[in-house]
């Protein structure tokens, strides 16, 4: 993911507001709201982590288990055709074909 940002295994994307001429960002991957914001990449930084921070210390006030960013296991049902095609598409290139999918999603999420 382009203009991202890591903490403690979260994952935030990060986004610049002309007209406000602030930098601002949100926590990927889970489902609660984890927001924040500054006016330059260090002050963006900051608040992130403490954002993070304060989400996991609020979750432990109350009880609740913080959401967990993505665990990198993904389970996918797909036709066996496609898993054929994948399969052979993987052993053509030398790859394992978690190897191929990770490399191909990769260059997917990262073409724009």
């Amino acid at each position: 993911m382009k203009n991202a940002m890591t903490y403690k295994g979260y994952v935030a994307r990060v986004e610049f507001d002309a007209e406000d001429r602030i930098f601002f960002g949100r926590v990927a991957g889970i489902r609660d709201i984890i927001s924040f914001h500054g006016e330059t990449v260090n002050e963006l930084e900051a608040t992130f982590k403490k954002a993070v921070d304060h989400y996991i210390d609020a979750c432990a006030r109350l009880g609740d288990k913080p959401n967990k960013p993505c665990s990198g296991k993904l389970t996918l049902r797909i036709s066996p055709s496609i898993h054929a095609e994948i399969a052979s598409a993987a052993e053509a290139s030398g790859k394992s074909l978690n190897k191929w999918v990770t490399d191909t999603l990769d260059q997917v999420v990262h073409a724009h």
